[in-house]
């Protein structure tokens, strides 16, 4: 196996809701783990970055390319009702804070100087927002949603099942570059982020795979 990093940072607020809420506080809560640490799930994460390469393959279409990239795509993304010979060989996990943050809290937890109220409360915000109707708000209509703070990082871990070929990374990195938001109300301003592929080491490999990508779109790949 070999394993890459998805590595973002928000640059608005973001409400990774988790569908539920807390009973007269709060109406969207955001999905966080037992320490209270936000995150973003692996399978939501996939989703974006999957419909981000289905919006790229569409253009592709339009220059006769779409066809060379496909395998690559199967290979990210796997195929709708997939079989043992066609499932995705790529596993994308839960986009996290930095495990050295982490592991701090949790260090805090064992010594009880920390509980998971306070570690929510201080990465994130609650923003209430109500419906207006002729320049008023509307009764009953008034939401409060938890929210991640701006500037937060998160890191997932990219597991490939086999080496990727350079095909594989050049189309993954053009969907990580691709996606720009993530969360609930992303149509309202919240979730902007900046994403990045890294290696193992944590060296920024985006520009470089991103480039091999755009290299061979121009030259009009074929197979």
């Amino acid at each position: 196996m070999t394993t890459f990093w998805l590595k973002v940072v928000l640059k608005s607020d973001a409400s990774f809701g988790r569908g539920d809420g807390v009973a007269g506080q709060i109406d969207s809560e955001v999905q966080h783990d037992e320490y209270g640490l936000p995150y973003l799930g692996g399978r939501t994460l996939k989703g974006l970055l999957g419909e981000e390469c289905a919006n790229i393959l569409f253009a592709l279409k339009c220059q006769g390319q779409e066809q060379y990239w496909q395998e690559a795509a199967q290979h990210l993304f796997g195929c709708p009702g997939s079989r043992d010979n066609d499932q995705a060989l790529l596993h994308i996990g839960d986009a996290c804070l930095p495990e050295e943050l982490h592991q701090a809290v949790k260090i805090g937890f064992e010594r009880a100087e920390l509980d998971r109220r306070q570690v929510l409360r201080s990465l994130t915000a609650i923003r209430q927002q109500t419906a207006m109707e002729d320049g008023a708000p509307k009764k009953e209509t008034l939401r409060s949603t938890r929210v991640v703070l701006r500037k937060t990082p998160f890191e997932a871990a990219l597991t490939f099942l086999i080496e990727p070929t350079h095909d594989d990374l050049a189309l993954l990195a053009a969907c990580i570059k691709a996606m720009r938001r993530a969360g609930t109300g992303r149509n309202r301003g919240l979730g902007e982020l900046e994403a990045r592929l890294c290696d193992v080491q944590g060296c920024d490999i985006t520009q470089a795979c991103l480039g091999r990508f755009e290299e061979t779109v121009r030259n009009g790949a074929s197979k």
